[in-house]
């Protein structure tokens, strides 16, 4: 994986505010002594162009001094080691500057000096990679200097999906040195990421586990881009269609446990293939509640869907408070009148009244509708059952035997609303909950849920045939497959072999059957995005069973274990890190009590602020898609955590992990008694040797001075006493062990 890092000044210039990311400089004297200098890197764009497979990649990077002398020194950058140098470009005055490129084993020996000498544990990540390095010569206070750097490489193939890699690494930011996800935090680099595919209608919708990535057509190609506050490492597949979809699987395999599989299956974009007609229902909520904005909102959501509908659509709307009102009897064709009716119909709708949930759901389920037609159901409420049945466990096991074929997404807004019914509707119905917090934007909550369901491909996929043992897959029912939404499944496998994985579904009455050739090996360490996905589809799946089923000891033990694994803050690993203890790795028994109890029995009290916060937790960890969403869900935990108990103990995430100020040692949460461990003195013979053999755990050892990380039966920790040499078979016994092998 490239691992492009940091903008770093000399030992004697680097500030708080230093940045890690793509190439830098490095300063190695200030031409007057006496007088600050420091380089910045202003901006970064990176080009990439892919002809076949191979990739052209052009770094460009704009460096300013921004101190008060003169600068000099050199700029490295650590090329991939699958990649082939091109060319540099430096000018200085009338003459270019040319690069200077080195091994993978030349460039080692100057990364271990600049983590020494800094003490930066972020540049560990280089193992393994080429350095490209040019003279810079001085710079003025205030000039900024441009280089271009570009390179090809060939890129691998994941089934059906060319691989694109990309390491954009930590960036400054305004809340200092590597924190871009604190609260507040934002890059001070501009930063800008493309990809130009040819031939757009070759390939299926890009995806990326990592990252949100949006996608334009550009006449026939496609262009592919990056948030500008993007930063880590980011994975790329970009689908080849065979027929209507591509379909990739890629696997993780730690040893000594099942492994982990990602399945892709990427259709075309909307409006690229024949969809299965849809019956579409609105279903509003109007009560008193949702007055004012909320209801605008709302409406102009339901006028989006609206205009979504094409001619061979049909659809209903109606609205509830006290009492039911229906656009008109029945479904209606998506003629333009009739939609211009309905835009009619919204646009005289007003808030008031009680909230009649059962009379809703009994006017729209149990409808006809035919086999060739997809059956879609759209619930918006704000609030809780005022009137007629108001049990929400009754509400919910009448709907259920009246959803049949109905795919039902539920959108709960501001925190008055029962989670226990909005997420067995969705459960029942095969669809999803969300939930909008208050003060957010009804109509960007509601657009993106109908987005998704605008175009459908195929309906009632499953997993067909695979050479191992496939279980814990999440989705657990695989949903419906649209167009321009492609559908991602994370789960486990047991046993080793290569073959086809086949998926199939229906469209108009016939089934289609895809593959992907896939190998499931016993060990693998590549691909190391796929046990953290699964482990939030997990969370998010185990949490909401709970809620609708209720709790019982092994489940929520389960909860917290991977919770505490995965760095993943839930209502059930939360409470380990509210209280210091002086032996806090040995957590008292999980309290289960009040609304986490769960279940049909404590389903009229699953509202309020906590059930809301809890529910809409379980939603966006049961939905992800990239790390970058999962990694937002953790960071949302912790700051309400925090908020929760200021002054308590400090808490904070690293390379997928949950780590624990205890004394002044950051302790992964993950850690017990039980584990042997071997202290390892920092920035040492043996703390590179360490990093070498454990990869794995070079991102977390950034998170501070002291850190202690749990392996499967050992532990590492990083502390001035600890080891500067191993000896012979001493460091092959401790990964054995820290893996579990």
């Amino acid at each position: 994986m490239f691992r492009h890092l940091a903008l770093i000044g000399a030992l004697a210039v680097l500030t708080a505010g230093g940045a890690r990311a793509q190439g830098w400089i490095e300063i190695e004297r200030p031409i007057r002594p006496g007088l600050p200098s420091q380089v910045v890197r202003v901006s970064s764009t990176v080009r990439t162009t892919i002809e076949g497979r191979v990739a052209r990649v052009e770094v460009e990077e704009q460096f300013r001094n921004a101190g008060g002398g003169l600068a000099e020194g050199s700029y490295l950058y650590p090329l991939p080691g699958e990649a082939v140098f091109t060319d540099f470009s430096l000018w200085m005055g009338e003459d270019q500057v040319r690069g200077e490129v080195m091994s993978a084993e030349q460039a080692r020996g100057i990364y271990e000096d600049i983590v020494r000498r800094l003490r930066d544990p972020a540049l560990l990540t280089l193992e393994g990679h080429g350095l490209v390095r040019a003279r810079i010569f001085p710079l003025h206070s205030g000039e900024t200097r441009k280089v271009v750097m570009r390179y090809t490489q060939v890129l691998d193939r994941a089934g059906d999906a060319l691989r694109l890699r990309y390491s954009i690494g930590d960036r400054p930011t305004t809340a200092g040195r590597g924190y871009l996800d604190q609260p507040g935090a934002a890059p001070t680099d501009a930063f800008r990421y493309t990809v130009s595919v040819p031939n757009a209608d070759d390939y299926g919708t890009p995806y990326s586990p990592t990252h949100r990535v949006t996608t334009r057509r550009t006449g026939s190609g496609l262009e592919i881009a990056l948030d500008p506050d993007a930063a880590g490492d980011v994975e790329i597949f970009i689908p080849l269609r065979r027929g209507l979809v591509g379909t990739s699987v890629v696997a993780n395999a730690p040893g000594g446990e099942p492994g982990y599989f990602m399945l892709l299956v990427a259709p075309p974009a909307a409006g690229t293939g024949p969809s299965v007609p849809r019956d579409l229902t609105l279903v509003l909520d109007v009560s008193g509640s949702m007055s004012g904005g909320k209801i605008d909102q709302a409406k102009a959501a339901l006028r989006q869907a609206i205009a979504t509908l094409r001619p061979d659509d049909r659809f209903r709307l109606v609205a509830f408070s006290t009492r039911v009102v229906n656009f008109r009897d029945g479904f209606v064709p998506a003629t333009a009148d009739n939609v211009a009716a309905a835009r009619a119909f919204l646009d005289g709708l007003a808030a008031d009244g009680g909230t009649n949930i059962a009379g809703a759901l009994e006017a729209v389920l149990g409808a006809d509708t035919p086999e060739e037609r997809l059956p879609i159901l759209v619930f918006v409420t704000d609030g809780i059952p005022t009137v007629g049945e108001q049990s929400p466990e009754r509400i919910a096991s009448l709907a259920g035997g009246r959803i049949g074929r109905a795919r039902i997404f539920t959108v709960g807004v501001g925190t008055d609303v029962n989670t226990y019914l909005l997420d067995r509707l969705a459960v029942e119905g095969k669809g999803s909950a969300e939930y909008v917090p208050p003060g957010a934007d009804i109509e960007t909550a509601m657009s993106a849920v109908l987005a998704k369901i605008q175009h459908p491909a195929l309906v009632n996929l499953r997993l067909a045939g695979s050479p191992v043992a496939l279980e814990q897959i999440y989705p657990a029912s695989l949903p419906d497959l649209f167009y321009g939404e492609e559908l991602v499944v994370f789960g486990r496998y047991r046993g080793t072999g290569s073959g086809p994985v086949v998926v199939t579904g229906e469209r108009n009455g016939r089934t289609e059957r895809f593959t992907a050739e896939a190998v499931f090996p016993a060990t693998a360490a590549g691909n190391d995005f796929v046990p953290r996905l699964w482990a939030s589809r997990r969370i998010g799946a185990l949490t909401r069973q709970i809620r609708i089923e209720g709790a019982t000891p092994s489940l929520v033990e389960e909860v917290r274990s991977l919770g505490l694994r995965y760095g993943i803050l839930t209502e059930y690993t939360s409470y380990l890190v509210q209280e210091p203890r002086t032996a806090w790795n040995q957590p008292a028994p999980m309290p289960v009590s009040g609304v986490l109890r769960g279940g049909a029995a404590g389903a009229a009290q699953q509202t309020g602020r906590d059930a809301f916060a809890n529910a809409k937790a379980s939603a966006a960890l049961g939905g992800v898609t990239t790390l970058d969403a999962a990694d937002h869900v953790a960071r949302s935990r912790a700051a309400e955590l925090a908020a929760a108990a200021p002054g308590r103990t400090e808490v904070r995430r690293a390379g997928g992990r949950l780590f624990v100020r205890s004394d002044s040692v950051w302790t992964d949460a993950a850690w017990r008694d039980s584990l042997k461990v071997v202290e390892v003195a920092p920035f040492s013979d043996a703390y590179f040797a360490l990093v070498r053999a454990l990869p794995e755990i070079a991102p977390s050892l950034s998170v501070g001075d002291q850190v202690l990380v749990a392996g499967r039966r050992a532990a590492v920790k990083i502390a001035g006493s600890g080891l500067t040499t191993w000896r012979a078979g001493q460091l092959e016994q401790l990964v054995r062990a820290f893996r579990g092998a």
